[in-house]
């Protein structure tokens, strides 16, 4: 009988996964590499806006961080790479306390994939736990990889039991409310009942299911791109995805010298304790969720955003629309902490408006700027 009659139901012939430059059993992607057609950063926008293109069907090339914001990097990782080794080690003897083995980590790509790779050797080399970390795309307004959830279940027969996705940080809760709809959409129709708790180290928006903490703090991993990801690019959905493929991905080899996925993994995994593990924070998630809405609606209102998906609150978020989108404006809540050192660098390199709002409950909040599309 065929290989191709073996198979489970579902999988296509010839699907694997890739590690990009990470090592398997840190991380597998589950992702189909594509020779990718660059848009420039203002043309992609201008395409976004106009509703001629998803964001998802589009990427811009990837530029060599500067050795400055590289030292940047570094300098943040060794300043809380203690506190982010305690908050994964939080994570993970959360998942232990929860989940029956064996565990497989989902984390989202891309922010998802360095903390799911610091949570596979938390469970595998310091909790003793049968773990698997795959990484796998999830889309605003497209749901989640269907075909990858199909792969782990099925053709590597990871139990449904023990899927847990994760990713870095949640702010306004899209991706979180997009994950919500995608697991109910795929427990309706298939027979591996998926739980849709999300995991996440800083949740400052009050809409994860589980978190670390509830801070807006620098997660280093949070300011570089591809350089902290394996080499590999935010997701794509376009017509170069054929039907029964994963979602796309384009592997920037460019970057190989200033990989420092490895680094921040070792770096990080370092500072595990298995003795030392604090139990999960006890604040009110409903409160910050509240305050983050009286924030948002108040933006909105005072400078006249008419998308809210324009207003990216958290460092996190707004390191993203420095270094991927059109940035309008920056808030920043004190422009003199080391925490938004990098921020304000990218903000002067960008030409964009600095502003002090010392009483918002987020150390920085960035406006991706409206154009005019006709």
């Amino acid at each position: 009988m065929s290989r191709a009659v073996d198979r489970p139901v579902g999988i296509e012939p010839g699907l694997s996964p890739i590690t990009g430059s990470y090592r398997q059993d840190d991380c597998q992607f589950l992702l189909t590499p594509l020779q990718a057609e660059f848009f420039s950063i203002q043309e992609k926008e201008r395409l976004i806006q106009s509703g001629e293109k998803h964001y998802s069907e589009m990427i811009s090339f990837e530029s060599p961080p500067s050795e400055a914001y590289l030292t940047l990097f570094r300098n943040l990782t060794q300043r809380h790479k203690g506190r982010l080794a305690a908050e994964v080690m939080r994570l993970a003897q959360s998942i232990v306390n929860t989940r029956l083995a064996p565990i497989t980590l989902v984390s989202l790509v891309r922010a998802g994939t360095p903390i799911g790779a610091l949570l596979q050797r938390a469970l595998s080399r310091h909790l003793q736990v049968d773990s698997r970390h795959y990484s796998i795309s999830i889309i605003r307004d497209r749901g989640i990889d269907e075909q990858a959830l199909k792969f782990l279940l099925r053709e590597h027969r990871r139990p449904a039991a023990g899927v847990v996705f994760v990713d870095a940080w949640t702010a306004k809760g899209v991706i979180t409310e997009e994950l919500k709809r995608a697991i109910a959409h795929w427990n309706a129709r298939h027979q591996e009942q998926l739980k849709d708790t999300l995991y996440v180290i800083s949740d400052i928006g009050g809409v994860a299911d589980i978190a670390a903490t509830y801070e807006d703090y620098v997660i280093p991993s949070g300011i570089l791109n591809a350089p902290v990801s394996g080499l590999i690019s935010r997701s794509l959905l376009n017509r170069q995805i054929q039907p029964g493929q994963f979602h796309g991905c384009t592997l920037y080899e460019h970057l190989q010298q200033y990989d420092v996925s490895h680094w921040f993994l070792d770096e990080i995994e370092a500072e595990m304790d298995v003795n030392i593990v604090a139990p999960l924070p006890s604040i009110s998630r409903g409160e910050r969720y509240a305050q983050t809405r009286i924030y948002l609606n108040r933006w909105i209102d005072s400078y006249g955003i008419g998308d809210i998906n324009h207003i990216k609150p958290g460092i996190a978020e707004a390191t993203r629309v420095m270094l991927r989108r059109v940035p309008e404006r920056l808030l920043l809540r004190d422009p003199g902490a080391e925490e938004v050192a990098h921020l304000l660098i990218l903000a002067e390199e960008k030409g964009v408006v600095v502003e002090h709002q010392p009483n918002m409950p987020f150390n920085a909040v960035a406006f991706i700027k409206t154009i005019k599309t006709s």
